[in-house]
């Protein structure tokens, strides 16, 4: 936000001169043209956010000297492997697979199958681990149980579209969200 534009005087502030240095000010000045986008680049080179978003939005293709930047945060990663370089992006996997939202996502968009090495973080978060052995590995995933027993929602959700049958060890933990259970006996008929 360009809190800049709220005064009749903006030069007069503190810091006026400097503003560009401010990422967030850099991007927003050059998006509503204040200054150029070659201006704002080494501003916004080093904030994976606004270096994704400048290379997919403004540039439309790689932006090669803001890729050490860009694959260090999961969700700009993402972005920038699927709708800019359009395919697998190595460099930046060991960043990607350490979110499990994220590393799923890669999972079933850019690979389009199993992403063993993910899976240790994967396993990790009770709902991701149950959409990612719902999704690849289509049966029981034992070294994930542990994690989604814990979670009401996910547990049921385990239970009914993965082992397709009660889950007596989860029901526990199922039984502390009440709509979860409800869902649960409906789909077990209890």
């Amino acid at each position: 936000m360009n809190i800049y534009k709220y005064f009749t005087h903006p030069e007069q502030l503190v810091g006026y001169e400097n503003r560009f240095r401010i990422p967030d000010l850099a991007f927003s000045a050059a998006d509503e043209g204040e200054i150029t986008w070659k201006q704002a680049e080494p501003y916004i080179i080093k904030v994976p956010k606004w270096a994704y978003v400048y290379a997919y939005r403004i540039l439309e293709h790689r932006w090669p000297e803001a890729e050490p930047y860009i694959m260090k945060d999961p969700w700009s990663a993402f972005g920038y492997a699927r709708f800019i370089l359009k395919h697998r992006w190595p460099e930046a996997e060991p960043y990607i697979m350490k979110d499990p939202w994220w590393a799923h996502q890669y999972a079933t968009h850019i690979l389009k199958r199993r992403w063993p090495e993910a899976e240790p973080y994967i396993m990790k978060h009770p709902w991701w681990a149950y959409q990612y052995a719902h999704d690849f590995l289509q049966r029981r995933w034992l070294e994930a149980e542990p994690y989604i027993v814990k979670d009401p929602e996910s547990a049921s959700w385990y239970a009914r579209e993965v082992l397709k049958s009660r889950w007596p060890e989860a029901e526990q933990y199922i039984m502390k969200d009440p709509e979860t259970w409800a869902d649960y006996q409906e789909a077990f008929d209890l």
